[in-house]
């Protein structure tokens, strides 16, 4: 058994291994919950490496990115709003698991055997596979799910675009395993699951060779995220692609794949794509006669309709075409540097919030987050060229001056902090006098 202060050497050296699942059961086999890494967190430089290798052979195999910019900061925003909860709130998944295994459990597997370890990777994986197939075929759960699927290009940075909500119902089908599976074992397998999960959403992979027989692989995964009639509801696995082949949700990649949700929600808004699928249900909701439909509404499918299968009809998806245009910001290119700009300092902000959290006090833990979503927010707006962006963007800038001058921001390199007020005195200046000639433009026209 390893000591905890051996545990954060170990996981930066095994490095890349992480994130393909390569790791043997001797490397990662702990005693308790507490001694087991927080793989994912450490997991933030390969993500950011595996990007980069990424944009570099994609520029080599095609001449151009793997996607687009406003796209990538939309993808890499909702990843920081889906993590924004655990710096309040341990893992519901892991919790919820530890109390059923204390108060529940049938039986105790033995903790360091290799065959409960190699035993818990096939059933954290066979859950996985039932909780995302039930994420597609129940509305209300697909309600959060639906962020993940709503971008419209399939690069590295799309495994980021998480729920903050998915996890509040994830764990459900991952609470039979605390009858037997002691939860150090688990809570190594639940972070494996998802890490191996990252690098098979890209394009730059085509083909695995005999390897798509059994794993899960970029090609059966591009077919999961398409929105061409084909791809509705195939490929539901996480590493093994064995369970869909079971139980008949396997589908092969054929024709070209056309990302992202059958009705494009067209924005770069995070709370509307996280959000904007409950705001549907709740008017379907009260729109729809009748007790049981009403609760079909929120358990059946997300195409179900009074009259319909459970899923819905496979001829109301609307076909494509391979002609669609992915949702682009009008935005000039100057205006998306600055929000690259302004994303990169938010996630310096981010970081350091992440690495020293226990330092921090709960009040200034409540306004770095604060300052968080409305950097990410008014980068939307920016994006999408909300009337309203500049007012907004001007706020954001003079909090965060504020949170700087007591105390509750520092700059990344200290050294450079008067650069860093004359910097956002300017943006202040800038979107103040912009904001002004658009609310004075307002009121001449109302006039």
């Amino acid at each position: 058994m390893k000591s905890p202060g051996d545990q954060d050497n170990v996981s930066v050296s095994q490095g890349f291994r992480v994130m393909f699942y390569m790791m043997k059961p001797s490397e990662t086999t702990f005693q308790t919950v507490e001694e087991v890494p927080d793989y994912v967190k450490k997991a933030t430089p390969f993500f950011i490496s595996l990007i980069l290798l990424e944009l570099i052979f994609s520029w080599f195999l095609k001449g151009k990115p793997p996607g687009r910019l406003d796209d990538f900061l939309t993808s890499m925003s909702a990843g920081v709003v889906s993590r924004l909860p655990s710096l309040f709130f341990k893992s519901l998944e892991v919790t919820s698991y530890i109390y059923i295994w204390e108060n529940y459990r049938l039986f105790d597997l033995p903790w360091d055997s290799q065959w409960t370890w190699y035993l818990t990777f096939l059933a954290v994986d066979f859950g996985y596979y039932w909780f995302h197939r039930m994420a597609h075929e129940i509305n209300i759960i697909w309600a959060a799910h639906q962020a993940h699927h709503s971008s419209e290009d399939y690069n590295l940075s799309t495994a980021l675009r998480q729920s903050v909500l998915q996890p509040y119902t994830s764990w459900i089908f991952y609470s039979p395993l605390a009858l037997f599976i002691p939860p150090s074992v688990f809570a190594v397998h639940i972070q494996f699951n998802l890490l191996y999960q990252f690098w098979i959403h890209t394009e730059v992979i085509r083909s695995l060779g005999p390897l798509e027989l059994v794993l899960n692989t970029p090609s059966h995964h591009r077919v999961h995220h398409g929105r061409n009639r084909y791809c509705i509801d195939k490929n539901y696995a996480g590493t093994l692609i064995i369970w869909d082949r079971m139980f008949g949700t396997f589908e092969a990649e054929n024709e070209q794949v056309i990302y992202g949700l059958t009705h494009p929600i067209d924005t770069f808004e995070p709370f509307k794509v996280q959000f904007h699928h409950l705001l549907y249900i709740w008017n379907t909701f009260w729109a729809t006669p009748g007790f049981f439909h009403k609760v079909s509404v929120l358990f059946k499918g997300p195409g179900w309709g009074p009259g319909k299968p459970r899923l819905g009809l496979s001829e109301e998806i609307p076909e494509v075409t391979g002609q669609e245009v992915p949702l682009s910001s009008a935005a000039s290119q100057q205006l998306k540097m600055y929000t690259v700009l302004q994303f990169a300092v938010m996630l310096s902000f981010y970081e350091e919030t992440f690495a020293n959290t226990e330092a921090l006090s709960q009040v200034t833990l409540l306004l770095r987050v604060s300052f968080i979503l409305l950097t990410l927010t008014s980068i939307g707006f920016l994006l999408d060229q909300r009337p309203t962006a500049s007012i907004l963007e001007t706020l954001r800038c003079l909090m965060l001056l504020t949170l700087f001058r007591f105390g509750h921001l520092k700059p990344l390199f200290p050294s450079l902090s008067f650069v860093f007020e004359i910097f956002f005195s300017v943006c202040i200046a800038f979107w103040g006098v912009r904001s002004m000639r658009q609310l004075t433009a307002g009121s001449r026209k109302q006039q």
